[in-house]
């Protein structure tokens, strides 16, 4: 099933749409990880759950074999990412190929970071330069629901807000229906994005990506490559944990529940949960979550 019709259709039951994002392991244990994972966070039933690309397409069978797998294993609608980086166009036409046969009705079209090693983005010979590129090449040729990232504090590489908006809304119009955000720590930069959003004529779905903090110094390296920042009470509370793991812990659920529960009961119309492939952090916020239902607790107009 298409995530754009799910998002018509608004979840299981009237409720939201909650979705996972997994990434493929490199290694045994993370194999067994990601397992343990996709098996705990399954029994929610989520709307969807996505799989990340490695860069330069280095895990892209695996990608592909773990959204089969969700899709197949565990009856769960599975959307695969795909990014422009270290592929020819034709290379690209060639994965999708693979995601259509294996049923995959969904695509996150990514234009990818640079290569590591790389200070700045260079396309593939061949391949294309950007997302809307991408975006324009699924949507002519493939009958798949398509995805885009978007930046409530503004991609690192734009130059401002304006800019990044243009760039959002030629996205939206080479065939993106729906967004996912980068993650964010302040729901209000969520509703000032959507506002500017809707202002500048990009009316899909937003979803916000809301990452439960599991570590302090892991969250802060993920915000300093993103450009995400951390809000000065959050960040104080993180360091003066800085010695206590399990307080983090505890820390990070408590606030991305929180953070959930404030975004629903304003209109968001889901949550994408970036686990990490850990998946005790995301149960214990979803499974609150549906016991408080704050959605059905003020019906203001969804975003």
């Amino acid at each position: 099933m298409r995530i754009d019709d799910i998002l018509a259709g608004r979840g299981r039951d009237g409720e939201p749409v909650f979705s996972f994002e997994f990434f493929p392991p490199k290694t045994p244990d993370g194999e067994r990880n990601l397992q343990r994972a996709l098996d705990s966070l399954a029994t929610l039933q989520p709307d969807f759950a996505s799989v990340t690309y490695g860069a330069g397409g280095s895990t892209r069978d695996r990608t592909l074999d773990i959204v089969r797998d969700i899709k197949n294993r565990y009856g769960i609608e599975a959307m695969a990412h795909l990014s422009c980086v270290g592929a020819t166009a034709d290379e690209l036409r060639g994965t999708l190929d693979q995601v259509r046969a294996a049923g995959i009705d969904n695509v996150l079209a990514l234009r990818g970071d640079p290569p590591a090693g790389a200070t700045e983005w260079r396309p593939h010979p061949g391949g294309l330069h950007y997302s809307t590129e991408l975006a324009g090449l699924i949507a002519n040729d493939y009958e798949m629901a398509i995805g885009a990232a978007c930046f409530p504090e503004v991609h690192p590489e734009a130059p401002d807000m304006a800019h990044d908006l243009r760039f959002l809304r030629e996205k939206v119009q080479a065939g993106a229906s729906f967004l996912i955000t980068q993650l964010f720590f302040d729901n209000q930069l969520y509703f000032d994005f959507v506002d500017e959003a809707r202002a500048a004529g990009i009316d899909v779905p937003i979803i916000p990506g809301i990452i439960p903090i599991t570590n302090a110094d892991q969250i802060k390296r993920f915000t300093q490559r993103c450009g995400a920042s951390i809000p000065a009470d959050l960040h104080e509370a993180l360091d003066g944990y800085a010695d206590e793991p399990d307080s983090v812990l505890e820390l990070g659920v408590a606030y991305a529940t929180l953070q959930c529960a404030d975004l629903l009961a304003r209109g968001a119309p889901g949550v994408h949960f970036y686990v990490l492939n850990k998946a005790p952090s995301a149960r214990a916020i979803l499974g609150a979550l549906r016991l408080q239902r704050p959605w059905e607790r003020s019906r203001p107009e969804r975003v």
